[in-house]
């Protein structure tokens, strides 16, 4: 495999320590508080999508001056929240909209459990392409839906996820009424084509069905990929869909609790807040503050968080190459890797096959494939210090046994 063109030396000093995130209520590192092994290591966390770099100054000296205020009171869309937003999804993806098309939502899930009630009725349907992050399968069920599922492919030869066509015009029988898009992928890390989103948005447009694109990776790309918003299409299907952002994921700031729905349809945004069922708290200030600024002069951070995220990636995926019975395809996007574990699973005595109480077992803990619909699988999350990751890749050594020998 092609060895990484960068060196630890060649990174950023702010990205190769991992602050204590110990007693802060972090609920990644909080998960195996007080669980260690049979040989005393505490287990480390490589699951939920949050990663162990701070944040920029340019967040923080936002938030800083935004305490100084020391107001903190009901709060809707600061006055640059959407012309921000606005400017950088142009710059970035070539995509220009409206900045009346943005609406502040605290969250990813929370904006997908709107759209289930803005666009469906009790008992329709909403399709996803699994696996797929877990709301997308457990939130129809709450808001009385179906949950419709296609499950991408492997092409092991062409390192690439694909999409089963036929399955996927199957699925969308006449009670669908909503397309859930993960876009890039969570947590295949795939970045869908130009071509894929048109034959998507061609198949949604013939049969009514609304697409809803989850972007909030779309500014972590790991290779020559290109992020495509669904909703830029010059197509009909992409007008009438609503599209989610956030600074959240590429600036470490998840726990802020902001995200933006990018809603075109002048029908769909008066609807919105009616949808929400009076369920939904406004965005808290803080998140507003700390989202504006990482759009607006986040970007040399992020530049710097990219290659860090380049080389980790290039060294998990070599270490899983050299390790027998598991196998990956290299994520475009995202600082998520999907481990395909069932060939070792296979070849378990009944009882000893569960692939995430072997990492666990051995020291690290990633998420289990099965709560993204895929029993054998797991997802390592490599946002972290790459010492740190380097830790985590040797107990995954530990967890699965003996390497690959030369030539298999």
């Amino acid at each position: 495999m092609q060895k990484p063109v960068l060196t630890i030396n060649d990174l950023a000093t702010d990205f190769l320590e991992c602050p204590d995130r110990h007693d802060t209520g972090s609920e990644k590192w909080d998960r195996y508080r007080g669980r260690t092994t049979s040989t005393g290591k505490e287990i480390l966390p490589f699951w939920v999508a949050d990663m162990d770099f701070k944040s920029p100054d340019v967040v923080l000296d936002a938030i800083r001056k935004r305490t100084d205020h020391a107001i903190f009171g009901y709060t809707h869309e600061t006055p640059g929240f959407a012309t921000t937003l606005t400017t950088h999804l142009h710059e970035q993806h070539n995509w220009q909209i409206d900045p009346s098309w943005v609406i502040g939502v605290p969250g990813i899930v929370t904006g997908l459990s709107i759209t289930a009630r803005l666009l469906s009725q009790p008992g329709d349907g909403i399709l996803t392409l699994t696996p797929v992050y877990q709301p997308f399968l457990f939130l129809p069920k709450l808001a009385e839906r179906r949950s419709v599922r296609v499950p991408l492919h492997a092409d092991v030869n062409a390192q690439r996820w694909t999409i089963d066509w036929e399955s996927l015009e199957a699925a969308m029988t006449p009670d669908v009424k909503i397309f859930w898009l993960c876009h890039p992928h969570n947590p295949t890390g795939k970045v869908f084509t130009r071509e894929e989103l048109l034959r998507i948005a061609d198949l949604c447009e013939r049969r009514g069905v609304t697409v809803v694109s989850d972007e909030i990776w779309d500014d972590l790309i790991l290779d020559d990929s290109c992020h495509i918003p669904f909703a830029s299409l010059d197509h009909p299907a992409a007008r009438r869909s609503i599209t989610f952002v956030a600074a959240s994921k590429t600036w470490n700031i998840a726990g802020l609790g902001c995200a933006a729905a990018i809603v075109p349809n002048e029908d769909f945004r008066k609807q919105w807040r009616q949808a929400g069922g009076g369920l939904v708290p406004m965005v808290n200030p803080l998140g507003y503050a700390a989202s504006e600024a990482a759009w607006k002069n986040g970007d040399p951070w992020r530049q710097k968080l990219l290659d860090v995220l380049k080389y980790n990636k290039q060294l998990a995926v070599e270490a899983i190459h050299e390790i027998s019975g598991i196998s990956c395809i290299p994520p475009q996007a995202t600082y998520l890797l999907w481990v395909d574990c069932n060939e070792w699973v296979a070849g378990q005595r009944s009882g000893q096959n569960q692939p995430q109480q072997a990492c666990e077992d051995a020291g690290i803990g990633p998420s289990n494939g099965s709560e993204f619909g895929s029993p054998g699988f797991l997802r390592l999350n490599f946002g972290c210090p790459p010492t740190v990751l380097q830790e985590g890749l040797q107990r995954l050594r530990d967890a699965f046994g003996a390497r690959k020998t030369s030539g298999s």
